[in-house]
């Protein structure tokens, strides 16, 4: 058993798929592509910015031998679908001033890491561009390509070739890992970067600072939706006081104080 920092935190995932035979390694795994990398840009943007918003890459990386564009995305925002959606397609437009024509862009792919789980409940799911007839046939035009990975809920189905990459990073969330129950030395590398000694004090306090958000960002939602709950109780009991019931019964049904139905009379 070893002590691991946690791959939930943003920092401390981007410690370990920075390195260059661990990113290369699992996009090999997930998309089949043998990358020709030197390196792994961190906090990747594009200067001018795109449509005006300063899109940033969590890791970026550049295959120009092949004409491949890989990033990959960790995440725990509410709107990932459309937040990488629009990142996806920043990268693309990025290049178009330096191509010769539409079709002499960079093949894009991007992938999306859900490590606190998703409301589809979903292992993988995909957004491909290629065209397709009415019986879903790709043309095979278009290679630009985003996969959304949630380790989460990885199962027997989940492909073989990433399924122990999304276990190993399920793993993690917890504190501790069990690393005889992987194979792939690369997993292997994660483990040893992430292992808690080896987070050094600056990578903690931003882990301290990336959990204090979160909570708070938890902390306004969970509000949110107890104000919700609470303005519906108040409809409901508005539509019985008209229909002539008791506040008594009111109450009774809807958990409102009898002061709080009746400031709504």
């Amino acid at each position: 058993m070893k002590q691991v920092a946690s791959l939930q935190y943003g920092v401390i995932f981007k410690k370990a798929f920075c390195d260059v035979d661990v990113f290369k390694g699992f996009v090999k795994a997930v998309l089949g592509i043998d990358l020709e990398i030197d390196v792994v840009e961190t906090e990747k943007s594009f200067k001018p910015a795109i449509g005006n918003v300063d899109s940033r890459f969590d890791l970026y990386a550049q295959d120009e031998k092949n004409r491949i564009i890989v990033d990959i995305q960790h995440v725990r925002n509410r709107d990932h679908y459309d937040r990488f959606l629009h990142y996806h397609c920043a990268a693309i437009i990025e290049q178009v001033a330096k191509a010769e024509n539409y079709r002499h862009t960079l093949k894009v792919f991007t992938i999306v890491v859900l490590t606190s789980g998703d409301k589809h409940q979903k292992d993988v799911l995909t957004i491909d561009f290629d065209p397709k007839d009415l019986n879903g046939n790709g043309v095979n035009e278009i290679s630009h390509k985003i996969i959304y990975l949630c380790p989460k809920y990885a199962n027997e189905n989940t492909p073989a070739a990433y399924k122990e990459w999304m276990d190993a990073i399920q793993d993690t969330l917890d504190g501790k890992v069990e690393e005889s129950n992987y194979h792939e030395l690369l997993i292997q590398k994660i483990f040893d970067a992430i292992e808690s000694d080896h987070i050094s004090p600056t990578e903690r306090a931003r882990m301290f600072d990336e959990f204090n958000n979160q909570e708070q960002r938890q902390t306004v939602f969970t509000k949110g939706i107890e104000q919700g709950k609470l303005e519906e109780k108040r409809l409901i009991a508005k539509g019985m006081l008209s229909e002539g019931l008791p506040v008594e019964v009111i109450a009774k049904l809807t958990a409102l104080t009898h002061a709080e139905i009746q400031n709504l009379i």
